[in-house]
């Protein structure tokens, strides 16, 4: 039986979104356990071997020899902005008890990167995006309010992590986004671990933490690693090619509830009700942005 390209597409991107939905609970259950900069040599260890096996198996870094001084600093500048943004991520994942309320705030992501990409790339943007938008940031606004009157205590901790971490996500990949062309995903990958990798050493000399962590957390941080820094950047790039980056975007917005399954299986925790009320007015959000985009797009297309 022939499969057809819209259903690879979308087996593939089904596959990226539970790939990363677990990233959530496996980096939850590892941090459970070790410091953040002993995470993260193991994690971008692992997750570093996983992408150079798969660029050598597709000769991917041929595409080294055509890059300028330009493109060069273009991956410099991404790597420090992933290495900030990538601690706030784990930071937040580390200080919220449960994952799914961290994957519910970072549903404001596709926000910081409809709006940044209408300062710095001129695009335009729908109504309904708009509307999407608004709901996204109001289902995140509901999950963090904590009901305090002072504003230093009015979100619950942790939530100012999630929005750090999702303001500079959408710098990364609306720069990405604007130099795909010329340089190849993976290089974009393969250097955003490097970078990562190279400053958790660091981190871990400078706080003088031992590398000795427990054969539990170490699978953990496995599973974790061939889930998130490589399995859902492969089939992601891969779906891509049978399906539009719109389509791709609404499969991913049911991120949440794959995290909200997952968090109940291994940690046996369900957020509070306001908080699902909130996590799904933010999934409600991206689905009008997606549905928007595809609006927008068949509108210039006729």
């Amino acid at each position: 039986m022939k499969i057809s390209n819209s259903v690879k597409g979308f087996l593939l991107a089904l596959v990226s979104v539970i790939a990363v939905s677990n990233v959530y609970i496996f980096s939850k259950a590892a941090l459970t356990e070790v410091s953040l900069p002993q995470f993260g040599v193991y994690w971008f260890s692992f997750g570093l071997i996983w992408i150079l096996l798969y660029a050598w198996y597709k000769k991917t870094y041929n595409n080294l020899k055509g890059l300028v001084k330009k493109q060069y600093l273009i991956l410099f500048v991404i790597g420090i902005i992933e290495v900030v943004g990538t601690y706030f991520f784990f930071k937040s994942i580390h200080t919220i008890s449960n994952p799914t309320i961290v994957s519910f705030i970072g549903n404001i992501s596709p926000v910081f990167v409809i709006a940044l990409s209408f300062i710095l790339l001129k695009e335009r943007f729908s109504n309904l995006e708009l509307l999407g938008m608004l709901l996204a940031l109001s289902g995140a606004f509901v999950i963090s309010y904590k009901g305090n009157s002072s504003f230093k205590n009015m979100f619950i901790d942790g939530s100012q992590y999630v929005l750090y971490s999702s303001m500079l996500a959408a710098i990364s990949a609306v720069v990405i986004k604007k130099n795909i062309q010329k340089i190849h995903p993976i290089i974009f990958t393969t250097s955003r671990s490097f970078f990562l990798l190279f400053f958790s050493i660091i981190a871990l000399n400078y706080v003088e933490d031992s590398l000795v962590i427990s054969t539990r957390a170490v699978r953990n941080i496995f599973i974790g690693s061939l889930l998130g820094p490589f399995l859902t950047v492969i089939a992601g790039y891969l779906a891509l090619q049978y399906i539009p980056l719109s389509k791709k975007a609404i499969i991913a917005s049911t991120k949440g509830i794959f995290v909200l399954l997952g968090s109940y299986l291994y940690f046996n925790q369900f957020p509070p009700t306001i908080a699902l009320i909130g996590g799904f007015v933010t999934i409600v959000g991206l689905l009008f942005i997606a549905f928007g985009k595809m609006k927008h797009k068949k509108s210039q297309n006729n």
